[in-house]
C-alpha cells in the first residue's frame, strides 16, 4: 500500500476542474456553471425590464435557459453539436416571447469555442438558422406566438442580432488564426529541435567513426608487426607495442571528449582539452609512420588561423586520407598538400598505389563523411583515381573573410 501522502485518488474525467485528465478531455463544467447562474440570475432583470412586451420566464423558461449551459459541457468535444443544440434552444426560447438577455450567451460561448475549432460553416450555419428564425417569428408569424396581441418586432433588433453574429464570426476567426499560427510555431521549433539533434548525432558519429578508424587501423598494423616480431626480433616488437598504448591512449581521450558532448546541454563545461587543427599535422604524420607509412607534407601560402570548427573538419579530412592509404593502398608513401588560397584552404592528400581493398574504392563512410564535414562549411571533396594509378583526395574549405588576418605562429 503506497503512503497515504503518496496516494492519489482516481478521478473521473469529468471531474475537469481538479483532475489530471488531458486538456482536450475535460468537460469545461465550471464555466458552464457560471454561465448557468448568469442567465438564471440575468433573465430576472431582463424581464423585469422587459415585461411590458414579453411573456414572464416559468418553468419552460428556466428549463431552456438551462439546456445551454448543459450543451456547453460538449463544447470542446462535440462544438458542433454544442452550436447547433444553443441555436435551437435560444430560437425556441425567444419564439416564446421570452424577454432578451442573458439566454444568448450559450450561443456565444459555443459558436466561439466551434470557430475556434475550425468548424466555421457550422457556426455560420448556426447563426444563420437562429438569424433566420427570429426573422421569421418576428415579422411572419408572431400573431400565433405569444404574448397575444403582440405586433411584428423591431428591425433594430434584428439589426443589432445580426451586428453581434458578424461581430463574434470575426473574433472568432482571429482566435482561431492566432491559435493555428501558434501551432504552426511549435510545430516548428520541434521540427527544428529534432533537426539539430539529428545534426548532434550526425557530428557525433563522424567524430566517432574518424577517431577510431583511424586510431583502430594504426593499431592493427602495429599488432601485425609486432606478433610478425615477436620472437625474431623483440626490440622492434616492443616498439610496435609502444605504438598500439600511444595511439589507443589518444583514441581513448579523443572519445571521451566526443562523449562528454552527450553528458552536457551545451551550457556546461568547456572540453578539457581543445579539438585538433591543422597544427596537430605533425602529430598525424608521426602516427602514420609508426604503421609504416612515409608522409611527406608541403604546405603553400601564408597559414592562416581557420575557425575552430573548419580546422577540425580540415584536420579530420587529412586523417581519414591517411587511414584510407593505411588500409586500402599497397603504397607506403604519401604526400600532404596544403595551400592557403586567398578565400580557400585547399587539401590535397596522395599516394602511389595500387588500391588493396577488396571494397568498391569510395563505398565507404569515410569518404561520405569528409563530404559531410567539408559541406558544413560551404566546400566540396573529391576522391578518385590518378591517372598514373595513384589515389588522390582533393578538398577545398572556403576561408573565412577578413583582412586582419594574423598569420599562424
Amino acid at each position: 500500500m503506497p503512503p497515504f501522502g503518496a496516494w492519489r485518488p482516481s478521478l473521473p474525467p469529468w471531474w475537469g476542474g481538479f483532475g489530471r485528465a488531458p486538456a482536450a478531455r475535460r468537460i469545461p463544467w465550471l464555466s458552464s456553471l457560471a454561465i448557468l447562474v448568469f442567465q438564471q440570475v440575468g433573465t430576472g432583470f431582463a424581464a423585469h425590464n422587459q415585461r411590458a412586451d414579453t411573456v414572464a420566464p416559468g418553468v419552460a423558461a428556466r428549463v431552456l435557459l438551462t439546456l445551454g449551459p448543459l450543451l456547453l459541457l460538449l463544447r470542446h468535444r462535440y462544438p458542433r453539436t454544442a452550436v447547433f443544440g444553443t441555436s435551437a434552444v435560444t430560437l425556441g426560447y425567444l419564439a416564446a416571447g421570452y424577454p432578451y438577455g442573458p439566454v444568448l450567451v450559450s450561443l456565444v460561448v459555443a459558436g466561439f469555442a466551434a470557430l475556434v475549432a475550425g468548424y466555421r460553416y457550422a457556426t455560420w450555419g448556426a447563426l444563420g438558422v437562429l438569424w433566420c428564425g427570429h426573422l421569421l417569428a418576428s415579422h411572419t408569424f408572431y400573431r400565433w406566438l405569444p404574448p397575444q396581441g403582440d405586433g411584428p418586432g423591431p428591425w433594430g433588433t434584428d439589426l443589432f442580432m445580426a451586428v453581434w453574429m458578424v461581430a463574434l464570426c470575426t473574433a472568432g476567426e482571429l482566435a482561431r488564426v492566432r491559435r493555428a499560427e501558434r501551432e504552426r510555431r511549435e510545430r516548428e521549433a520541434e521540427a527544428a529541435a529534432r533537426r539539430r539533434a539529428d545534426e548532434e548525432r550526425l557530428r557525433i558519429a563522424r567524430e566517432l567513426h574518424d577517431v577510431l578508424a583511424h586510431s583502430i587501423s594504426v593499431i592493427n598494423v602495429q599488432a601485425g608487426v609486432g606478433l610478425a616480431l615477436l620472437d625474431s626480433d623483440p626490440a622492434q616488437a616492443r616498439t610496435a607495442l609502444t605504438t598500439i598504448k600511444s595511439a589507443s591512449k589518444e583514441a581513448l581521450g579523443e572519445v571521451r571528449q566526443v562523449l562528454a558532448t552527450l553528458r552536457t546541454s551545451g551550457e556546461g563545461e568547456a572540453p578539457r582539452a581543445p579539438a585538433p587543427g591543422l597544427d596537430r599535422l605533425g602529430e598525424l604524420t608521426e602516427q602514420a609512420a609508426s604503421a609504416g607509412l612515409r608522409v611527406t607534407t608541403r604546405t603553400e601560402g601564408t597559414p592562416v588561423p581557420l575557425p575552430p570548427g573548419a580546422d577540425l573538419a580540415a584536420f579530420r579530412v587529412v586523417q581519414e586520407a591517411l587511414t584510407n592509404i593505411v588500409r586500402h593502398s599497397g603504397s607506403r608513401t604519401a604526400r600532404i598538400g596544403v595551400g592557403y588560397g586567398a578565400d580557400v584552404l585547399e587539401l590535397l592528400v596522395d599516394d602511389e598505389g595500387p588500391a588493396t581493398g577488396a571494397g568498391p574504392t569510395g563505398g565507404g563512410n569515410g569518404l561520405v563523411g569528409m563530404r559531410e564535414r567539408a559541406a558544413a562549411f560551404g566546400g566540396t571533396v573529391e576522391a578518385g583515381q590518378r591517372p598514373d594509378g595513384g589515389f588522390r583526395v582533393r578538398a577545398t574549405i572556403p576561408l573565412r573573410s577578413g583582412e586582419n588576418r594574423a598569420p599562424l605562429q
